[in-house]
């Protein structure tokens, strides 16, 4: 009697909350494990790659059941932990777990199906063609198959695509679904002697005979040169090298493989370079240090978390990388995240210093064949392979990690470990502690000034919590200095955009050697330009807000859509020529700058000037080397970044960041420039800190001065508990979207009603954003506050369930819901 059929729920990358069984054909039964990378149909074409979730026995009640077509690796490529955490990010932040796993794989390791276009054989024949469907047939004869998104290259694609269609209807082309791989193996080609020529004395003899052709001769002495002369017989090197060796070439290299002297092959190598440099144990920890590290250890004894709350300059990096080394010898693995790509240059190198090539690193900024690599010597077979270290930003929490046995979140407040879009929205701080509980792994959070929510939590004892309140080597903390804007506008002493405190400060820093850093909250030229007779503003053509002026390339742009315009010569309503910028952004304060202090060579570091990975790098290499001496930034040069040469760092205008209508405004405002304060005064020599801002007696700028960060904290907690904000409450934000508005307002006041009679919780709204339209979206929010300590899974079935009942209604046809949990 044959065994029952085996049946396997696969998890596939599409936003759907259905699961998706698959009969397990018999030839695959005993390769078929949990969170093996398998191939299946779905739907009437399409392929796709998905992951084994569950194994069961049990028959689905629907009638047809589809068959894994293949299996795509020889054993599970990620762990039952990492499935149990996607389902719990699915849960948690109300999306799919198909969204989860399209966030957690990288590309290449996901294979679709792709529809491609062929010509029938006999299809159209004596049929009249119009003139695109002429010039396709022609492309299809010359190329074959062609894809459905290669059209879209065209700049007429539209009318190409129905070209298409038409030549489909009409019988002469036909689609076939073609699997497309995305990632492939880099491979080396290299060269080693045929076993015949091994023997010293014949390939002597070969040599000797080799008269006529004294290249081929060169490429055998070189070979011989390359590979050491007690080890030639059996070396193999690089064809590349031998080839552009001295006195060598292709054309001899391959007349060698011709005549079976070399044997040519080829070999898989990784995209990521080796640690070159010399390996060095870590450094010593100062008593400071040491007190803090014993701490940790002491508190991890009986808190999964432990808050490690440091001063700026205080050697937080040096205390995580004893704990990393710790880790590494009981043989397990380590996560380090950063809030920011760019800080991972710097700490790369000094964690490779003394961990070499068992570091591994994992962003968005490397290729997506980097980053496959990555993911797979996360979990190698091969431990001298394996990565036991990997740096990275948020998506590294989704690495399939064999033995997870620490989670660093280095800069714990900054709200860029919140995704915002697409789903899953998580927030890496949550989700990391919910690994770590998975992996019996423990989590250290690092800040200068921390979360309120975490701050929280340790003085509620949740937390462990250590102190680290010295610089390193006893430096002094920066002296913050308050200059008024708007009384230095009155009386008429600005230099440019500088008060006169920052202004000379500047060049007294410049002509002592030292460097500066200016930090603007707003990059571009000038946040819009403004009709002088009129107050016409240019607006986004597809979104609510103003374009911002980009001298160069040069235009207006809308940081929220992408759209591009020139600049108009004219006023659009008045069609007076009087237009002026408003307001300024990194790219007028350089040019400013450049003016002012000429001869000096600036670094500008923002969205646009780091679009790339090398580009990035490549300011902070010229900055820490000194080739640079003003570093002018947006919120990335405030993020943990390390200069030893800084004197003196300016805040060119605070009161863009303390005004903005969020509750947590004040809490991010000091947050953001106590941290872009600790980049001054390193070493031997205390910095300084210029703070501009037309309110020097605002709360949080005097509590700034004092660097009186537990106080500001107990102030916030007041007004949030009396208002209902985290961390005495839950938030969740319900974002609707369509492109009529009227529809929109109809059904967000009636998701509103409904939630307010389902949930027992306050349900703020619907309102409109601060934008609200984006990308000819129109835009409404509810914001729904949950009380700590109840049962928010039963609420967020609720919401759930409401929320699906007014995408079902018909009057609310294409109606975008996006719940975001946690919102930041």
């Amino acid at each position: 009697m044959s065994a029952l059929p085996l049946y396997a729920e696969i998890i596939l990358p599409v936003p759907v909350k259905t699961r998706f069984t698959y009969l397990v054909p018999e030839r695959l039964v005993p390769m078929v494990r949990v969170g093996v990378r398998v191939l299946v149909p779905f739907g009437k074409r399409k392929m796709y790659s998905g992951i084994v979730g569950r194994i069961n026995r049990d028959k689905p009640s629907f009638r047809e059941i589809k068959a894994i077509d293949s299996i795509l690796d020889p054993g599970p490529i990620v762990s039952e932990i990492n499935i149990r955490f996607w389902e719990w990010i699915a849960e948690y932040y109300m999306c799919t777990v198909g969204e989860v796993y399209r966030a957690a794989f990288p590309a290449g390791l996901r294979l679709e199906s792709e529809t491609r276009f062929e010509l029938i054989e006999g299809g159209g024949e004596g049929q009249v063609l119009g003139t695109e469907e002429a010039l396709l047939v022609k492309r299809f004869r010359d190329k074959g198959q062609i894809s459905v998104r290669e059209f879209h290259g065209d700049s007429e694609s539209r009318r190409m695509l129905a070209a298409v269609q038409s030549l489909v209807d009409r019988g002469i082309l036909g689609s076939v679904e073609k699997i497309r791989k995305a990632y492939r193996p880099r491979m080396e080609s290299r060269v080693r002697l045929a076993a015949p020529y091994r023997d010293e004395m014949k390939l002597s003899e070969f040599m000797d005979a080799l008269t006529r052709a004294p290249r081929q001769r060169k490429v055998l002495e070189n070979f011989i040169w390359l590979s050491g002369d007690t080890k030639f017989p059996e070396a193999d090197i690089e064809k590349l090298n031998l080839a552009r060796a001295e006195g060598s070439n292709d054309q001899a290299v391959k007349s060698l493989v011709d005549k079976g002297v070399l044997e040519e092959f080829k070999v898989e190598t990784g995209r990521h370079e080796g640690y070159a440099g010399s390996m060095k144990a870590p450094s010593e920890l100062s008593p400071v240090q040491k007190k803090a590290y014993e701490g940790i250890c002491k508190d991890q004894e009986k808190h999964r978390v432990v808050l490690l709350e440091g001063i700026t300059s205080s050697g937080k990096t040096e205390i995580y990388i004893h704990l990393i080394r710790e880790q590494l010898e009981k043989k397990r693995q380590v996560l380090y995240l950063l809030p920011e790509i760019a800080l991972t240059a710097q700490i790369i190198q000094r964690l490779k210093a003394v961990f070499g090539d068992k570091v591994g690193i994992y962003h968005s900024r490397y290729g997506d064949a980097e980053r496959v690599e990555t993911f797979l010597k996360v979990n190698d077979p091969d431990s001298d392979k394996e990565y036991q270290l990997v740096l990275g930003a948020r998506s590294a929490l989704f690495l399939p990690f064999r033995d997870l046995g620490m989670i660093i979140l280095d800069e714990e407040h900054e709200n860029t470990y919140k995704q915002s879009d697409p789903a899953p929205r998580y927030h890496a701080r949550d989700a990391a502690i919910m690994l770590a509980g998975m992996h019996d792994a423990s989590v250290v959070l690092g800040s200068a000034t921390p979360s309120y929510e975490s701050y929280y939590n340790a003085r509620s004892k949740k937390f462990g919590h250590v102190k680290l309140s010295e610089r390193f080597r006893e430096m002094e903390p920066p002296e913050i200095m308050i200059a008024d804007l708007r009384e230095a506008y009155r009386k008429k002493r600005m230099v440019s955009l500088f008060t006169p405190e920052l202004f000379n400060l500047i060049g007294e820093n410049l002509e002592a050697g030292q460097q500066v850093i200016l930090f603007q909250n707003r990059r571009g030229y000038s946040p819009y330009i403004e009709c002088f007779t009129c107050g016409w503003i240019p607006r986004c053509i597809h979104c609510d807000v103003s374009l911002t002026y980009h001298k160069k390339p040069g235009g207006l742009v809308c940081h929220y859509c992408g759209h591009t315009e020139s600049v108009p010569g004219a006023c659009r309503e008045c069609g007076e020529t009087s237009l002026h910028t408003r307001g300024f952004g990194t790219e007028k304060l350089e040019d400013e700058v450049s003016i002012l202090f000429p001869g000096q060579r600036i670094s500008r570091m923002d969205t646009d000037t780091t679009r790339t990975r090398r580009r990035y790098e490549k300011i902070i290499e010229d900055f820490s080397t000194g080739k640079s001496r003003i570093l002018i930034g947006t919120q990335i040069v405030t993020k943990g970044l390390d200069f030893d040469n800084v004197g003196l760092v300016g805040v060119l205008n605070a009161d863009n960041l303390l005004n903005f209508p969020d509750f947590r405004s004040f809490e991010r405002s000091f947050q953001l420039m106590m941290q872009v304060a600790g980049r001054s005064g390193r070493k031997d020599r205390r910095g300084k800190v210029v703070i501009q801002t037309s309110n020097p007696g605002h709360p949080v700028i005097q509590m700034l001065k004092s660097n009186d960060y537990h106080s500001m904290y107990l102030g916030q907690m007041e007004d949030r508990k009396a208002f209902h904000y985290p961390p005495y409450y839950r938030l969740l934000e319900i974002i609707l979207k369509h492109r009529d508005l009227e529809i929109l307002e109809k059904a967000s006041g009636a998701l509103a009603v409904r939630l307010k009679e389902q949930l027992k919780a306050d349900v703020l709204g619907p309102q409109s954003p601060l934008v609200a339209r984006i990308h000819n979206w129109h835009l409404m929010t509810l914001l729904v506050k949950l009380p700590r300590g109840e049962d928010t899974r039963a609420a967020k079935q609720k919401m759930t369930a409401e929320i699906e009942k007014i995408k079902s209604n018909r009057k609310f046809g294409n109606l975008i819901i996006v719940p975001d949990v946690d919102p930041m």
